[in-house]
């Protein structure tokens, strides 16, 4: 079926959902219509074979024979892995309206157990006597039957079937102000994963009959499983692929597993709950590993409702668990994610001296992300140690920047991440950025927010999909494609490689000294009458308007008055450029009062009545050592040292030594301070016990291209032709 064909079907269903109006919001709408839509479907499916399911049906019945034991009789019999024993169809249901909420209740039941769970998600027989109550159910399950509604796999495949899904849930949300979490992968999105999945794996493009799985831990309705399936079948008939997954939303679960069903695919396969763990559930496929992963988990999401199941894990597995690099921030668990598939990866091949492989197959991920995951976090153990712990062991493979405005609800820039632990021998120790945001056609009709898509080579669009293979396949530093830019076609760099170190860098704080000068002014006294130092000496802490609460109060404003009297003695016109010689005057002048000044108070005044003052001695700290100013505090972010050894031997853990990086990197950074920072701030030193290991990946920086801006006659001639304009349009307003 066609784009535009889905589409009708899609304003088809919507204007029938327009029906429930009244009893129910257009929110809640999905609660009637997903539901139906797979009944539809499951019964154009079993149609043709309906009468033959019944005749066996009844013949094992009158044999006695239990349910459990007529399954794979009543599977031939409907050419199907599932079947329904009732002696309804849509039509038929529709043949008796006044028992039609009892009869639909039956149908339902008479599908097999497999399916009868599914139903069970979705709770649907809850909201049939709310239809029948307000006559809607039998106008809706007529309109289902109109020929405009064929949802037969034949005519709509899975992949489709996830459009119309994903449409529908859209628009639902839309006309309640509401927006979808998670986001639909565009068809051609999912192409392109799955051809750089698949690109170097010779067994499955050689054409050889191999066995492999293939896993989407946030599956959704099934898409990335349908839609990479029909791609290795294209380029390997031979190929046996089993599809596992696991999705938290219940309507998107049994719609993923209704079409499993159909296509003959073991629904076991797809696990219900949160990967991640929200305290009810957890990891569906256990101890299971998978030779390629696809994913477009959410991103943008806090993962609160995880973070005790999370943590837990983090805090008593470590790296025996899933999140030993760390964990990303709260409202950004995305790379919760990819750590989840990294433990799902077969061990890496190990070839012996003859080139036998000795270890394991190996795994490959494709998962999409937005830009949070390539630089968010500072070095630590957050999305930067995972980034880190990612790159350190060469799994890295490649970043494919990918255009905006591509996804239905979110026009946001995205990014695909290869990562592998079975990189060809000349990709290792490197990773690949490709700058694909310009690989796109404008399409003719939004969809929401996706206006933009990735062309296929279908229908007279370009392949943009075989251009961005081409340069992930030829793994060129400085790869050229040719892509339009201002309506025309211009060769643009869209490939460049990178050491795994080159990602790397060290944050190097910088400190410089505290000068201040000191003067006893009134308009630095009066800051010591706001120091709360000085104000704590008026308080008490006693019953207040008591005997004893005035007798404190009163001492303690007493003794502020002394301490002012004793400022007051001090020259107020006189500026002292050294702290130190301030300090010994001001205790002298405050003995000879009679006033005792305490350390915390000491610090107060001296405070309220100093300034920063470049010219000023430095402030020493009791140990002679020169006092750092926060203020002026800086960091430096530092290259990795050429020469440095991957991986670095170095801990994760937030408090970890540094220690054994200083004694990797300690003299390249004294280097770099030498030439890069002394030159400017001569009186700076660095505190090395501050360093830390990070690891960003500024794709964007690195395919940027420094655009002049427009001549200044141009632009004036522009604002005149504006100008111009306004001028005829206020003549036309006028007369």
């Amino acid at each position: 079926m066609a784009a535009t064909s889905h589409s009708t079907l899609v304003n088809f269903i919507f204007e029938l959902a327009n029906k429930l109006r009244g009893p129910y919001k257009p929110a809640q709408y999905r609660r009637v219509m997903l539901p139906l839509i797979v009944l539809r479907r499951l019964d154009l499916v079993l149609e043709p074979t309906k009468a033959a399911v019944l005749a066996k049906h009844e013949e094992l019945k009158s044999r006695k024979m239990s349910l459990e034991l007529q399954h794979g009789a009543l599977v031939k019999a409907a050419e199907q892995p599932f079947y329904n024993t009732s002696k309804y169809t849509f039509r038929s249901l529709l043949a008796d309206p006044e028992h039609l909420a009892a009869n639909l209740v039956a149908y339902i039941r008479g599908f097999s157990p497999v399916l009868q769970q599914i139903f069970e998600r979705f709770e649907f027989e809850k909201e049939i006597p709310k239809l029948e109550e307000t006559n809607r159910l039998f106008l809706i399950l007529q309109d289902f039957t109109a020929k405009e509604v064929n949802l037969h796999p034949s005519v709509l495949p899975p992949w489709q079937m996830g459009y119309v899904f994903e449409e529908l849930i859209r628009r639902f949300n839309e006309q309640a102000n509401e927006e979808a979490g998670d986001h639909f992968t565009p068809r051609e999105v999912i192409r392109l994963m799955a051809a750089l999945t698949y690109t170097h794996d010779e067994d499955v493009t050689s054409g050889k009959a191999v066995s492999r799985t293939v896993y989407d831990p946030t599956c959704g309705t099934g898409g990335m499983l349908s839609v990479s399936e029909e791609y290795t079948r294209e380029i390997n008939k031979k190929i046996n692929l089993e599809l596992f997954g696991q999705d938290y939303n219940p309507e998107s679960w049994a719609i993923c597993c209704a079409d499993m069903l159909i296509k003959n695919e073991p629904v076991s396969h797809i696990a219900f709950g949160d990967v991640l763990g929200d305290g009810k559930s957890f990891d569906g496929h256990p101890g299971e590993r998978f030779h390629y992963m696809l994913a477009n988990p959410p991103f943008g999401v806090k993962w609160e409702p995880q973070k005790k199941t999370v943590e837990d894990e983090y805090a008593k597995q470590g790296f025996g668990g899933r999140f030993g690099p760390g964990l990303p921030r709260i409202n950004e668990g995305s790379l919760l994610f990819l750590l989840h598939m990294l433990s799902k990866m077969h061990p890496a091949p190990v070839f012996d001296k003859a080139g036998k492989n000795v270890g394991g197959d190996g795994s490959k991920i494709a998962v999409v992300f937005n830009g949070s995951p390539l630089f968010a976090g500072e070095p630590g153990p957050n999305e930067s140690n995972i980034r880190r712990w990612v790159i350190e062991n060469d799994w890295l493979d490649a970043i494919v920047a990918l255009p905006d405005q591509l996804f239905y609800n979110t026009g946001i820039n995205t990014y695909i991440w290869l990562v592998s632990n079975r990189k060809p021998a000349h990709r290792r120790g490197r990773v690949q950025l490709i700058n694909a945001t310009r690989h796109y056609v404008k399409m003719k009709k939004s969809q929401g927010n996706k206006r933009n898509e990735i062309g296929d080579g279908l229908e007279g669009r370009p392949d943009h999909i075989a251009e961005i293979v081409r340069l992930y396949d030829e793994n060129k530093d400085g790869g050229t494609s040719r892509v339009p830019v201002d309506g025309k076609p211009k060769e643009l760099v869209c490939s460049k490689i990178f050491d795994n170190r080159d990602f790397g860098y060290l944050r190097l704080t910088v400190e410089r000294p505290l000068r201040l000068n000191f003067q006893p002014s009134p308009e630095r006294l009066a800051r010591v009458h706001e120091a709360s130092e000085f104000r704590k000496l008026a308080t008490s802490k006693k019953k207040h308007g008591s005997e004893a609460w005035k007798e404190e109060i009163a001492a303690g404003e007493a003794e502020q008055a002394r301490i002012l009297a004793a400022l007051d003695k001090l020259d107020a016109k006189k500026l002292m450029h050294n702290r130190d010689t301030f300090s010994a005057t001001l205790k002298t002048t405050c003995k000879g009062a009679g006033v005792k000044l305490s350390g915390p108070m000491l610090k107060a005044i001296l405070t309220a009545l100093g300034e920063r003052d470049a010219t000023a001695d430095i402030c020493l700290l009791p140990n002679g050592h020169p006092e750092p100013d926060a203020e002026l505090r800086d960091t430096e972010l530092v290259p990795l040292p050429p020469t440095a050894p991957l991986p670095l031997p170095l801990a994760y853990t937030k408090d970890a030594d540094n220690a054994d990086l200083l004694a990797l990197v300690q003299p390249h950074l004294d280097a770099h301070f030498a030439r890069e920072v002394l030159p400017h701030w001569p009186d700076a030193w660095p505190d090395y016990t501050k360093t830390k290991l990070g690891y960003e990946i500024p794709v964007s920086r690195h395919f940027y291209t420094y655009e002049p801006p427009r001549e200044l006659t141009d632009i004036e001639a522009d604002i005149k032709g504006l100008e111009g304009e306004i001028l005829d349009m206020l003549k036309e307003v006028t007369v």
